[in-house]
């Protein structure tokens, strides 16, 4: 319905969506899709593949909270640049793990 304004795209309107505590999708920013992409959520690119992807393996209960989190931890832990792998509390689950841990992927699609 929002996407019917003019200079609405799915992005925006996911995102109001979400904050009326009625998410219909997974907001999917940069943070979203690099992080998506390094634990192995995903192997596509494009921003609505994505979310497709992440809706299959995240519950709808926390469509409106997981992209904060991959958002927060993608600021403050898995940097772009330098993630540190060391102080990462899913490390253990990262297939992109900078570290020589046994890892394996969540099912990517």
């Amino acid at each position: 319905y929002l996407m019917r304004l003019p200079g609405v795209a799915r992005k925006t309107a996911n995102v109001v969506a979400a904050e009326l505590g009625n998410a219909q999708g997974i907001v999917v920013d940069t943070h979203v899709r690099r992080l998506a992409q390094r634990l192995g959520l995903t192997r596509r690119d494009d921003p609505v593949k994505i979310e497709r992807d992440l809706m299959r393996v995240v519950p709808r209960t926390d469509w409106a909270l997981f992209p904060h989190l991959l958002i927060w931890h993608g600021r403050r832990v898995c940097d772009a640049r330098r993630p540190q792998c060391e102080i990462c509390v899913i490390e253990a689950l990262c297939p992109s793990s900078r570290l020589a841990s046994d890892h394996s992927t969540f099912g990517a699609a």
